[in-house]
C-alpha cells in the first residue's frame, strides 16, 4: 500500500469513528438533559407542595435519587467523550510531541482497563440489588443501580472509540506499559502483602502519582489504584467497588452541584450577571483600580448564585477585562486577580466544595453556608490591598464619575438580579429548602426574572448549557465516586487511623494540626485538584481535628481556603489555567505575578485559621 492509498484509508476509518462517536454521543445527550430537567421539575414540585400546601411527596426523594444517579452516569460518559475529565496536564504538556502522544493514548487506555476489569462485576451488583425494593415506588433497586453498569459500558465504548484514534505505535507502547505494571504487581503480591500498610506507598503514592503526573483522568487514577491494591493484596470482590461508587453518587445532597452550575449558565443567558457588574461599576469604577474592587465584589455576590467557581469566573471575566485592558492594565495582574478571586470565594456560599464537605464529612450544610461568608470577605480584603498597589492605571486613564441618578439606575436594573443570593441564602437558613432544594428555587427565579423583567434569554445557548451541565456534573460525580470507593480502601487498611494519630501527634496541639493541614490541602488541591483531596482526606481529618478540640466548620474553612489556593496555583492548579482560557490570556502571563495574590490569600487563610471566630462566630 502506498502513502496515499494509507493516508485514505487512514482518512477513511477516522471518519468512520467521529461519525460513530458522534451518534453515540448524541444519543446520550438527549436521555442526559431529560433527567436533568426532570431533577429540576422533580425537586421544585417537592418543595412547593411541602411549603406551600403543607403536602410532602413521598416518593419524589425516591425518584430524584433514581434519576439523579443515571444523570451522573451518563454525565460521566458525556465528559469523556468530550474530553472533560479532570486531568493534570502540566507535565504532558512540556514533553516532546512524540512522548505528549503515548500519555494522551495512555489517558485513555487506562480508563479502559480500569472499566473492562469493572464492567462485569457492575452488573452483577445491579443484579443483586433486584432484589431490594424502594419503599415508596415499589420498584426493584435495580431500575436504579442498573445506571452504574450501563455508565460503564458506555463509557467503555466512548473511550474505544476515541482510542481509535490514535496511532498503533502509541497504543501498543501504552498496551506494553500497563501489561509490565501489571505483571510486576503480580509477580510481586507476596512481597507486597508482607510489607503490611507500608504496600499503601505502591498504590496510593507512586502508582496513583505515576497516573496522575502521566495525564490520566484522575476519576481513573483514583478507580485503578484501588482496583490494583484489591486485586494484589486482598480478598475482596471487586462488587465493593462498583458499590461504593454508587454510594458515593447517590447522597441527594450531591443534586445540588449540577443544579447550582445550571443556575450559573442561566445568570450569564438572562442577564443578571451582567447587571450585577454594572451596578459595581457604578459605584466604584471611577476610582483609580476601581474596576479590580469590582471583580472582586462580582465574583462575591455571583458565588452567592450559582456554586460552581469556574462559572464565577465566566461570568465576570468577560464583562470586565476589555475595559480593565482599555485602561493599560497588564494581562498578568488581570488573570492573577481573577484566578486569585476564585480561590478566596470557595467558601461563599452555596459553594458546591461546601455541599461535598458537608455530604462526605457529615458537617451541616447550614452551618457551612453560614460559617464561609466572613472567611472569604476576610480574603477579599487582602486581594483589594494588593491589587490597590499593583492594578496600575496610567494618569492619562480617563474615568469619568457617575451622577447619582446613573448609580440609581443601575441599582434598579440590578435589583432583582442582587436579591438572588439573598433568596438562596435566606431559603436554606429560615429551612424553607433543603441546600439540595433551593438550587431549583433559584432555577425558577432566574428564568420568570429573565423573561419578565430583563427580557433576554438565549434559548439557542440553552442546550448547549444543559449539555454541558450533565457533562460536568458527571465529571466530578464520578470522581467523588471513584474517591469514595478509594477511601473506603484505605479505611480497610486502618491507613485513616494512622493518619489521624500522625496528625494529632504533630507539635503545637490544634495551631499545629492546622498549620499542617493548611501545607497538605494546598499540595493536594494543587496535584490532585480540589474536590479529589477533599473527598479523599476530609472525612478522613475531620476526626482528628475534633479529637483535638477544633470546630468541624472552622476545619472545613480553613481546608477548603487552603485547597482552593493550592487549586489556583501554577504550575501545577488547574484553576489557574480555568481561569486563563477563561479571560483568554496566555498562561505565562500571570506566572511571575500571581504571587503576591497567592501571598495575601494565604496570610487570610493564616488569621482565618488562628481566629476561629471568623468561621463559628456566627453560628
Amino acid at each position: 500500500m502506498n502513502s496515499v492509498d494509507a493516508s485514505l484509508a487512514a482518512s477513511t476509518k477516522h471518519g468512520i469513528v467521529d461519525g460513530l462517536e458522534r451518534a453515540l454521543t448524541k444519543l446520550i445527550e438527549i436521555p442526559a438533559i431529560v433527567a436533568l430537567v426532570a431533577e429540576v421539575g422533580i425537586l421544585f414540585t417537592g418543595v412547593t407542595a411541602r411549603f406551600a400546601f403543607d403536602r410532602p411527596l413521598t416518593w419524589a426523594d425516591e425518584l430524584a435519587s433514581i434519576t439523579f444517579l443515571w444523570l451522573a452516569m451518563l454525565g460521566a460518559v458525556l465528559a469523556l467523550s468530550r474530553g472533560e475529565h479532570m486531568r493534570m496536564t502540566a507535565l504532558v504538556d512540556r514533553v516532546a510531541p512524540r512522548t505528549r502522544a503515548v500519555l494522551e493514548s495512555a489517558a485513555l487506555m487506562a480508563p479502559v482497563l480500569f472499566l473492562a476489569i469493572l464492567l462485569h462485576p457492575a452488573i452483577d451488583y445491579a443484579s443483586g440489588q433486584a432484589f431490594a425494593e424502594t419503599p415508596a415506588l415499589g420498584l426493584p433497586d435495580s431500575v436504579r443501580a442498573g445506571a452504574v453498569p450501563v455508565g460503564i459500558g458506555l463509557m467503555l465504548v466512548t473511550a474505544l472509540l476515541r482510542m481509535a484514534r490514535h496511532g498503533s505505535r502509541d497504543i501498543a507502547i501504552t498496551l506494553v506499559i500497563l501489561a509490565a505494571t501489571a505483571l510486576v504487581l503480580w509477580a510481586s503480591a507476596p512481597a507486597l502483602k508482607a510489607l503490611g500498610n507500608w504496600n499503601l506507598i505502591v498504590f496510593f503514592a507512586i502508582l496513583l502519582g505515576a497516573a496522575v503526573l502521566a495525564g490520566v483522568p484522575i476519576a481513573f487514577c483514583f478507580g485503578l489504584a484501588t482496583v490494583a491494591y484489591l486485586l494484589t493484596v486482598t480478598a475482596a470482590p471487586l462488587e465493593v467497588v462498583t458499590s461504593r461508587i454508587d454510594e458515593g453518587v447517590s447522597s441527594l445532597v450531591l443534586l445540588a452541584i449540577p443544579l447550582f452550575i445550571l443556575l450559573g449558565h442561566l445568570i450569564v443567558m438572562t442577564g443578571m450577571a451582567a447587571a450585577m457588574v454594572g451596578f459595581l461599576v457604578s459605584l466604584v469604577g471611577h476610582v483609580r483600580g476601581g474596576l479590580s474592587y469590582v471583580l472582586l465584589g462580582a465574583i462575591l455576590l455571583v458565588s452567592g448564585i450559582s456554586g460552581a467557581k469556574t462559572a464565577d469566573m465566566a461570568a465576570v471575566a468577560p464583562v470586565l477585562f476589555p475595559d480593565m485592558k482599555r485602561r493599560g492594565i497588564h494581562d498578568g495582574e488581570l488573570v492573577s486577580l481573577l484566578a486569585a478571586s476564585g480561590a478566596m470565594a470557595e467558601t461563599i456560599p452555596p459553594s458546591i466544595v461546601l455541599i461535598i464537605i458537608g455530604s462526605v464529612a457529615g458537617v451541616s450544610i447550614s452551618a457551612l453556608f453560614t460559617g464561609g461568608i466572613l472567611p472569604g470577605l476576610v480574603l477579599a480584603a487582602a486581594l483589594a490591598v494588593v491589587a490597590k498597589r499593583r492594578m496600575v492605571e496610567p494618569e492619562a486613564v480617563i474615568r469619568p464619575r457617575p451622577t447619582w441618578s446613573t448609580i440609581r439606575s443601575a441599582l434598579i436594573t440590578a435589583l432583582p438580579a442582587l436579591l438572588l443570593p439573598v433568596l438562596i441564602r435566606t431559603a436554606v437558613t429560615e429551612g424553607v429548602a433543603t441546600a439540595t432544594e433551593v438550587s431549583t428555587i433559584g432555577i425558577a427565579y432566574t428564568i420568570l426574572i429573565g423573561l419578565l423583567v430583563y427580557r433576554r434569554f438565549d434559548w439557542r445557548k440553552l442546550y448547549p448549557a444543559l449539555v454541558h451541565t450533565a457533562a460536568l456534573s458527571g465529571s466530578i460525580l464520578f470522581i467523588i465516586g471513584a474517591a469514595t470507593a478509594m477511601a473506603w480502601a484505605l479505611t480497610q487498611s486502618n491507613f485513616s487511623h494512622a493518619l489521624a494519630a500522625m496528625m494529632v501527634s504533630v507539635p503545637g496541639g490544634k495551631y499545629g494540626f492546622l498549620l499542617i493541614s493548611i501545607a497538605v490541602f494546598i499540595l493536594l488541591g494543587s496535584i490532585l485538584e480540589g474536590l479529589p483531596a477533599m473527598v479523599l482526606f476530609g472525612p478522613l481529618l475531620f476526626p482528628a481535628a475534633k479529637l483535638l478540640g477544633v470546630h468541624e466548620v472552622h476545619y472545613a474553612m480553613v481546608i477548603i481556603l487552603a485547597m482552593g489556593i493550592g487549586l489556583f496555583a501554577p504550575p501545577f492548579g488547574l484553576g489557574y489555567y480555568a481561569a486563563c482560557s477563561i479571560g483568554q490570556i496566555d498562561p505565562n502571563a500571570g506566572l511571575t505575578r500571581i504571587w503576591p495574590y497567592l501571598g495575601a490569600l494565604v496570610v487570610g487563610l493564616l488569621l482565618v485559621a488562628f481566629v476561629p471566630w471568623l468561621s463559628i462566630g456566627f453560628l
